[in-house]
């Protein structure tokens, strides 16, 4: 018995020489340098664009880092709920989030608030010369006060209306109860209308139809799709009324913290990242929209342009309503960029 423990003993000293060895002669490297983690947290499905795009992010990033960075992509609010998401991020919780630029106005930059204004932009052409350009860059910038630092825009088109009746005026929509996220200008937008907006987690949002907790709600249509709130409204209402815009930001400490060429790699894997997120979304809306035609489950409705411009008159009001909220200089560079006029 004690031969056996001598022989273990001289067993582990040799095993721990031997590593010691291989660390002194090639550096501690090589005995295992664990990835840098990444944790990306989105709230909608691997089969939006956003999911995409996250998706498409993760393989740029760990292929161009050769597997020193690992990102992990938690979606479908998996990890953190809309209202959760950002208070996860500020703590360190998970390293990068894509939420809707309305969830930055709780922060106190109200300013980010100015893309979900009614009719702002009328196409992705326009969305994207502001987002792509000084503007966009500038507030950006302006979120690392709070923590956060800003890596890029992505858009996912325009929303529209849906509701269990058709909405062809905006009189048709008085006194429904519309899901929104968090955000002022969301609710004043609904309340112009009649509408009765009611805040409520993305995640949440089916059942919420499904049961009549609320009656009606606005999205995308890839969100629609990939949600399948189709099989929950009986009619979508093609009224494009505001862009829905996605932050992709990362965690402030974090992201000074790496190592400069992980950094400026990883900002690489971004832009690219960004640029197909872009080309697909319109895409991925387009299918979307022939998605729901084939379920059968819910009518579309296509406005003429009298009838969109009744939209128009019944929201547009909020603009003038929260200009100094959102600062009349922003706006008005806003505008001289796209040639909104308000009538």
């Amino acid at each position: 018995m004690k031969r056996f423990s001598s022989f273990t003993r001289v067993a582990s000293v040799t095993a721990i020489v031997a590593i010691a060895t291989i660390a002194a002669v090639f550096g501690t490297s090589a005995l295992a340098q664990a990835p840098i983690n990444i944790k990306f947290s989105h709230v909608v499905t691997n089969e939006t664009t956003k999911g995409k795009a996250a998706l498409k992010f993760k393989e740029l990033a760990e292929a161009r880092t050769h597997g020193k960075v690992k990102v992990e992509v938690f979606a479908n609010s998996q990890l953190y709920k809309d209202k959760e998401e950002i208070e996860a991020l500020q703590l360190g919780a998970v390293q990068m989030l894509a939420p809707a630029v309305s969830k930055f106005g709780p922060l106190g930059l109200r300013e980010f608030e100015a893309f979900d204004l009614p009719y702002l932009f009328d196409n992705a052409a326009e969305l994207e010369k502001v987002t792509q350009g000084p503007i966009g860059k500038g507030l950006l910038k302006r979120l690392e006060s709070k923590g956060i630092v800003g890596l890029a825009f992505w858009d996912n088109g325009f929303r529209n209306m849906s509701a269990n009746k058709p909405l062809k005026k905006p009189e048709d929509a008085k006194g429904l109860k519309f899901r929104i996220p968090s955000s002022k200008v969301l609710e004043a937008e609904i309340r112009a209308f009649g509408g009765l907006p009611q805040v409520m987690a993305f995640s949440e949002l089916y059942q919420g139809l499904q049961t009549g907790v609320v009656d009606a709600t606005e999205a995308t249509f890839s969100n629609i799709y990939s949600q399948k709130l189709f099989e929950v409204q009986k009619y979508i209402t093609v009224t494009e009324h505001s862009a829905l815009l996605y932050g992709v930001v990362v965690n402030k400490k974090f992201w000074d913290g790496l190592p400069p060429d992980i950094r400026t790699t990883l900002e690489g894997a971004m832009k690219d990242a960004t640029k197909y997120a872009h080309e697909l979304s319109q895409k991925e809306n387009e299918d979307s929209v022939e998605g729901v035609k084939k379920s059968g489950k819910s009518t579309i409705i296509t406005l003429t342009p009298a009838e969109k411009n009744e939209w128009k008159k019944a929201m547009v009001k909020t603009h003038k309503e929260f200009e100094d909220k959102i600062g009349k200089d922003l706006l008005s560079a806003i505008y001289k960029e796209t040639g909104f006029k308000a009538n």
